[in-house]
């Protein structure tokens, strides 16, 4: 029996990130590590983004044109959003053009509605990423109604969009039944985890200057690393700060993040709760790892039921021990060394985090079981190499195995 033909080796790929990359935060981190692995295996990689963002020194990034006095919102969904895609869609089409990508990989629904364009006139194969459902991303940002006709017309779009890519790259295994369920093939998705650095995110000693500048010593310190929304969590981790100070006085609650720092102040201030409750604003990929150093424990109190939740693989990566919602998605990244609280219930969430601030050998056990669960299953070179063989899995145009 003749050997297997070799797979096409991947050489150039073109990212499509409609989003302000790279902004520290949820997908852009996915992003900007799923490019760092391919560049060190060679592979060249060109990103098309939004004409705001960060650049990020080493990645080769092409921006569409920022109109005068329309920027793009730092997240969720827009008005304007239309219009930064149609300008997206005319930058990477040209860069398609010039760069001559072997495989188009596009980010987000409105990536693969703009990849489906440039496929169309450059040939190249289509492979989504996709962090959640698009329809239920609206709901949860109060964009839409849940049962209105606008819900219902991005329902179907949503339909059409993800039944195109060559293969779809889904961050949470409960994406697949509702993917199957809006008609796309089961063998072209493919289950691909969020993942960490664990070279950069390591269990670390808590770093003595922020320590003294957070005036933070002595305290029991609870951190979240994250977007400051509601369908975060946020308002209902503050609202549980004082159940937790009345069994924990010496609790204090590191919320970092962005945006809508300043308005948490304010209900935090308003609500008297300035004494145990610090939000110090955005802080860098670069520097997470040390303020998450901070704390003995971590926390996401996210809602959402479809989308990813990529900060608890750096809390994970950090040794640190973590109380979050109990949703498929969570308890897919966490496993058994989850501390979980039900979805909106305030009450058992600050019950969770008292329990685990009141006992710190299980904290530390917890958080050395995460890390190594870490290590196992969601380090960055491992994933990168299972994201290059479907790549070449799609360019030998066989069916991708998930």
């Amino acid at each position: 029996m003749p050997s297997p033909a070799p797979r096409p080796a991947v050489r150039r790929v073109l990212v499509i990130a409609p989003t302000p990359f790279f902004g520290d935060r949820g997908c852009h981190v996915r992003i900007y590590e799923e490019v760092h692995g391919l560049q060190q295996r060679g592979i060249q990689v060109l990103v098309a983004t939004y004409g705001t963002g960060a650049d990020v020194p080493g990645i080769r990034t092409r921006r569409a044109p920022s109109p005068p006095g329309l920027r793009a919102p730092t997240l969720g969904p827009s008005y304007v959003r239309p219009l930064l895609d149609t300008l997206l869609l005319a930058t990477t089409a040209r860069a398609a053009r010039q760069f001559r990508p072997q495989l188009i990989h596009a980010h987000l629904h409105e990536g693969i509605g703009i990849g489906i364009v440039v496929r169309r006139f450059w040939g190249a194969p289509l492979v989504a990423d996709l962090q959640g459902s698009l329809q239920a991303e609206l709901v949860d940002h109060r964009f839409v109604k849940p049962l209105g006709v606008t819900a219902r017309a991005i329902g179907g779009v949503e339909r059409w969009l993800v039944r195109q890519p060559d293969a779809i790259l889904v961050s949470a295994t409960a994406a697949i039944p509702h993917l199957a369920a809006q008609g796309v093939d089961r063998a072209r998705i493919i289950s691909m985890p969020d993942g960490a650095d664990l070279r950069a995110f390591r269990p670390l000693p808590p770093d003595a200057e922020l320590v003294a500048r957070l005036g933070l010593r002595g305290k029991r310190v609870i951190v979240f690393l994250g977007v400051l929304t509601p369908y975060q969590g946020v308002d209902a981790l503050i609202e549980a700060v004082p159940r937790v100070v009345a069994s924990v006085p010496d609790a204090h609650f590191l919320i970092m993040g962005y945006p809508h720092e300043d308005r948490y102040r304010a209900v935090v201030t308003r609500r008297g709760l300035a004494g145990h409750v610090t939000l110090p604003g955005r802080v860098p990929y670069a520097d997470a790892a040390r303020w998450l150093g901070l704390g003995m424990v971590a926390v996401s109190a996210k809602t959402s039921l479809t989308e990813s939740n990529g900060k608890l693989l750096n809390y994970m990566a950090c040794g640190l021990p973590v109380v979050a919602t109990d949703t498929p998605v969570n308890r897919e990244l966490l496993g058994e060394g989850g501390v979980y609280a039900a979805v909106g219930n305030v009450a058992a969430l600050a019950d969770r985090l008292v329990e685990l601030l009141s006992a710190p050998q299980r904290a530390r056990t917890l958080g050395l079981a995460l890390r190594q669960r870490a290590e196992a299953k969601f380090g960055w070179p491992a994933l990168t190499d299972r994201l290059v063989r479907v790549y070449e899995r799609v360019l030998a145009a066989e069916p991708p195995d998930g």
